[in-house]
C-alpha cells in the first residue's frame, strides 16, 4: 500500500521526458510529429510536438482521418474525441447523465466548484435555475443593455478616435477584453475599473483569469497526480496559478465585503447587479459565492472577450463583408441623422441592432470557425456505446471539439473553412437559418445550452456595428495570428491595426 503511487510516478517521470524532448523537436523541425500510439504513453510525443497548431492537429490529423470520432491513449489517461454531430446529441441531451463534466473536471476549475461552471446533477439543475431567473430579470438585462452602449459611447469609440488623432496602432485584442472586462465588472458589481482608458491601467485581475484558464489547459492534458505533486510542492505552472487564484479571490472578497457594508441600496440607488441577487443568500457560502460570481466573468468576460476580436480580424481580411453591414445598418443610421444632425459617432441601441440578421450571421460565422471555447471535456459514468459505435468505459475522458465540428465538410459543404456568413441566411436574405446545436455547439447544446446567448449576441452586435460604422480598420502587416495554450481560443500575440475614420 506505502508504494501504490509508484505506478503514476513512474508515469510522470515519463511524461516529463517525453515533453522536455517535445519541445526541443518543436525547436529543431517544422514537421508535424504523425499520431502514433506508443507504449506507455499512447499519442502524447505527438500532442507535446504539435501543442502549437492543437486545434488543427486533432481537426485534421485526428478527427478527419478516423471518421470524426477516435479512441486514444495520453499516457494513462483514455479518451474518446469526436466532432461527430450524432455523438454530440448523444453525449450533451439524449444520455447526458451518463456524461457529467465529473469530479476531475471539478479539480482543475477548483475555484469554481460547486457553482454551474463545474456542478453536476441535482448541484447542477439548482445552479442552473438560479441563473436562468437572474438572467431573465428584465431589470438586470437592461442595465446589461445600457452598460454595454454607455460604455461603447464614453470608452470605446473616443479611445479609438484619440488612437486616430494620434496615428498609434491600436491591440485590438487588448482593446476588447478590456472593454468587456469593464463591462461585466459594472453588470456584476456596479463596479467600473475603467481599464479601458487612455492611461491603459493594469489589468491584473483579467491576467489572473487569462492564467486560471491557460493553467487549466496544462491541468488537462498532463496526468493528475502530476499536476497536484507540483500544486502541493508550489512549482511551475501551479505557483502561477495559485497566485492568480490569489488575486481573485481578494478582487471578488472585496466586492462582497464592501456591498455587504454598503447594503442593498446606497442613498436613493437600488443595485440591480448579479451580485445583489446572491449577496444575502444563506444557501450561498463565501466560498460558493466567489465561485458563483468568478462563473459569471468567465460567461461574460472570456466568451464575448475572446470572440470579437476574431470578428473584427475576419472583417479585416474581407472588407466585402464589411460593406454589407455597413448597408444593413444605412437606414438606421439616415434616420438616426435625420433626428439628431449631424453627429461625429454613431451608437445604437438594442431596438436597432436586433433585427440585422447579416450582423448577426456575421458573429455566427465567427463562432463557427473560432469557438471561445474550442474543446468540452465530459466523464463516462458507465460503459457504453457511442451511435457512432465506438464502446466507451467507466472513468474515460471524453472530448468533443467544437473547434472542429465547424470545419465539417458533411455539415458545412465543400466552403466549410471560408469565412462566409451567407450560409446562416435564407435564399433571400432576411432570415437566419436555422442550425441545431448539436451542429452549431459554440454555446453547448442540450441540458447545458448557454442562458446568456441571447445577450452575449445583442452585446456583440451593439459592439461591432459601432465600430463598422465608425472606424475603418487594417490589420498592421507581418502579424502571425496564432492561439494561446489555453481552454479558450484567445489571441496569442494581440491583433495590431490601423484605425480611420469614416467618413459620414
Amino acid at each position: 500500500m506505502a508504494f501504490s503511487f509508484l505506478p503514476e510516478l513512474v508515469i510522470s517521470i515519463v511524461v516529463v521526458h517525453v515533453v522536455i524532448v517535445g519541445f526541443y523537436y518543436i525547436k529543431s523541425s517544422k514537421n508535424p510529429l504523425l499520431p502514433v500510439s506508443w507504449p506507455v504513453v499512447g499519442i502524447l510525443p505527438s500532442l507535446v510536438v504539435n501543442l502549437h497548431r492543437l486545434h488543427h492537429y486533432i481537426s485534421f490529423d485526428l478527427l478527419t482521418p478516423s471518421g470524426h470520432s477516435l479512441k486514444v491513449a495520453i499516457a494513462s489517461i483514455r479518451m474518446f474525441i469526436t466532432c461527430d454531430p450524432t455523438n454530440i446529441q448523444y453525449i450533451f441531451s439524449s444520455n447526458h447523465t451518463n456524461y457529467p463534466k465529473g469530479e476531475d473536471y471539478a479539480e482543475i476549475f477548483d475555484m469554481t466548484r460547486g457553482s454551474l461552471f463545474s456542478a453536476d446533477g441535482e448541484s447542477s439543475r439548482r445552479e442552473r435555475a438560479n441563473f436562468q431567473s437572474v438572467l431573465s430579470n428584465p431589470l438586470l438585462v437592461g442595465l446589461m443593455t445600457k452598460c454595454c452602449h454607455d460604455k461603447v459611447e464614453k470608452s470605446l469609440l473616443p479611445f479609438m478616435a484619440h488612437m486616430v488623432r494620434t496615428n498609434t496602432h491600436v491591440d485590438m485584442n487588448d482593446m476588447l477584453m478590456r472593454l468587456v472586462f469593464d463591462l461585466y465588472a459594472t453588470t456584476i458589481f456596479s463596479m467600473d475599473p475603467t481599464c479601458l482608458s487612455l492611461d491603459m491601467p493594469s489589468v491584473h485581475v483579467a491576467n489572473a483569469m487569462d492564467t486560471v484558464m491557460e493553467v487549466g489547459f496544462v491541468r488537462h492534458i498532463v496526468p493528475a497526480f502530476f499536476w497536484k505533486v507540483m500544486r502541493r510542492l508550489n512549482i511551475g505552472p501551479e505557483r502561477k496559478v495559485a497566485a492568480a487564484q490569489a488575486v481573485l479571490r481578494c478582487f471578488i472578497m472585496d466586492m462582497i465585503t464592501e456591498r455587504r457594508k454598503k447594503g442593498h441600496i446606497i442613498g436613493q440607488e437600488v443595485h440591480i447587479d448579479v451580485l445583489s441577487n446572491y449577496v444575502n443568500d444563506q444557501n450561498y457560502n463565501d466560498d460558493l459565492l466567489q465561485a458563483t460570481l468568478i462563473t459569471y466573468m468567465i460567461a461574460g468576460r472570456d466568451t464575448i472577450g475572446t470572440t470579437l476580436p476574431w470578428v473584427v480580424y475576419n472583417l479585416t481580411k474581407n472588407p466585402h463583408i464589411v460593406s454589407s453591414i455597413r448597408t444593413e445598418l444605412a437606414p438606421i443610421m439616415s434616420r438616426k441623422a435625420a433626428i439628431a444632425g449631424a453627429v461625429t459617432m454613431m451608437t445604437f441601441e438594442p431596438e436597432e441592432v436586433r433585427p440585422l440578421v447579416y450582423l448577426q450571421a456575421t458573429l455566427l460565422e465567427t463562432l463557427r470557425l473560432y469557438p471561445p471555447i474550442p474543446i468540452e471535456r465530459r466523464s463516462v459514468v458507465s460503459t457504453d456505446v457511442m451511435p457512432s459505435g465506438h464502446p466507451v468505459c467507466a472513468q474515460d475522458i471524453i472530448l468533443v471539439s467544437i473547434y472542429s465540428v465547424g470545419r465539417m465538410e458533411s455539415v458545412w459543404g465543400s466552403d466549410c473553412l471560408e469565412y462566409r456568413p451567407e450560409r446562416w441566411l435564407s435564399d433571400d436574405g432576411r432570415q437566419l437559418r436555422y442550425v441545431p446545436s448539436n451542429k452549431f455547439p459554440a454555446f453547448n447544446s442540450g441540458a447545458r445550452l448557454c442562458l446568456g446567448k441571447d445577450i452575449a449576441i445583442m452585446q456583440m452586435k451593439i459592439i461591432i456595428a459601432a465600430i463598422v460604422c465608425n472606424f475603418d480598420v487594417k490589420m498592421v502587416d507581418g502579424q502571425a495570428i496564432d492561439t494561446k495554450l489555453s481552454c479558450l481560443l484567445q489571441m496569442k500575440n494581440g491583433l495590431k491595426v490601423n484605425l480611420s475614420k469614416v467618413q459620414m
